[in-house]
């Protein structure tokens, strides 16, 4: 792009672009006239509600296990519109997907315009019932955006079966793109008026063979689309890694996964908050006892600077709940082992003891 940014972005940008397009649409399940690049999952959800026409009183719909971004934008929209921001507070620890479904429909009235609805949970790691939320909203008049940050690459996709009005999904995360690759499907009946976060150049440029949605995503201003297209070959090479291709990598990851949670659980005597069957390649923990309690101090807890600095592991401390407990996520890709979950057990102890001699100061 740098070297010849005319014949990138004019001349060749759609003969690029396509192929990536296809190969992205085919890994989530769905065709390529309904999908479009984004920058990021956020991008997607702000796309979408700030294109909603929210009437005064009605409800955008979201839990309590969403992404504080993506809140912020439905807080915003209903704000501005004189709406209102509903939350369904699913529990955490969490019985089973029946609990989450649950908690969702008793937060739906009449009002309720939109869900933003997660399919794997950032802080929590947990899969959500989607197919079941889905289609009990839509029974309900209720049309759903699907928040699938962490999804591709984690689960099987099929967003076209799934049928929601609207999926957004990453591909930065789990696929392994860079930075800036991301999705947005949008069912067919819900492209027109849908409008980018960044409206420029597509709206009154269209292309011959290009549907107005496309235009209008596809050259959201200047901007360096090569994420968008290095999308494809890392689904691709990721595809390469391990006989069986896709399949057996989420398999794998998931198999990790649930090994590094049953051992963490057993050396620092953790209660898992939830069966193994809403996990994908993730898993949040309760923090031991003896962090608990500790105020937040700081952007990042201390606990967690020091188990970087002091062990070189990076994993999120998460406060969740109310009342407040800390916990801590881990997640499982190719290059992760089961000796580094290990690891993190003995340096968790270490941090502990640490804490232990601070109180007996």
């Amino acid at each position: 792009m740098e070297a010849e940014p005319v014949q990138f972005l004019w001349r060749r940008y759609e003969e690029l672009l396509e192929p990536a397009r296809e190969t992205v649409a085919q890994f989530v399940g769905a065709r390529p006239q309904d999908l479009v690049f984004v920058t990021n999952a956020t991008a997607g959800v702000n796309a979408v509600v700030r294109s909603l026409r929210l009437r005064p009183r009605e409800e955008l719909l979201t839990t309590s296990h969403d992404y504080n971004a993506c809140r912020n934008v439905l807080a915003e929209a209903a704000r501005s519109a004189a709406g209102r921001m509903t939350v369904a507070r699913v529990p955490f620890p969490l019985r089973n997907a029946d609990e989450a479904l649950e908690a969702v429909l008793r937060a739906v009235t009449p009002r309720t315009r939109l869900a933003l609805i997660d399919h794997v949970t950032s802080h929590t790691a947990l899969i959500f019932p989607i197919t079941r939320i889905v289609r009990e909203l839509e029974a309900r008049g209720v049309e759903t955006l699907v928040d699938g940050a962490h999804a591709p690459g984690m689960v099987p996709l099929d967003v076209a079966k799934l049928n929601a009005a609207y999926y957004t999904g990453n591909l930065h995360k789990w696929v392994c793109a860079p930075k800036g690759a991301a999705f947005l499907w949008a069912r067919e009946d819900k492209q027109v008026g849908l409008m980018p976060a960044v409206i420029s150049h597509g709206n009154n440029t269209p292309r011959p063979g290009y549907s107005g949605f496309q235009d209008r995503f596809d050259w959201a201003g200047t901007l360096d689309q090569t994420s968008w297209l290095c999308a494809a070959e890392a689904i691709r090479w990721m595809g390469r890694l391990l006989p069986g291709g896709w399949d057996k990598l989420r398999k794998r990851n998931h198999e990790l996964a649930l090994q590094a949670r049953r051992l963490l659980c057993e050396q620092l005597q953790l209660e898992p908050p939830c069966p193994e069957n809403l996990l994908g390649a993730m898993a949040t923990l309760p923090l031991p006892e003896r962090f608990q309690g500790v105020l937040k101090a700081g952007k990042i807890d201390a606990e967690q600077l020091r188990l970087y600095d002091k062990f070189g592991i990076e994993v999120p401390f998460l406060r969740i709940g109310q009342p407040e407990r800390r916990y801590f996520r881990v997640s499982a890709q190719i290059y992760n082992s089961l000796a580094e979950y290990e690891y993190l057990a003995k340096a968790l102890r270490k941090l502990q003891a640490t804490i232990v001699e601070s109180l007996n100061r």
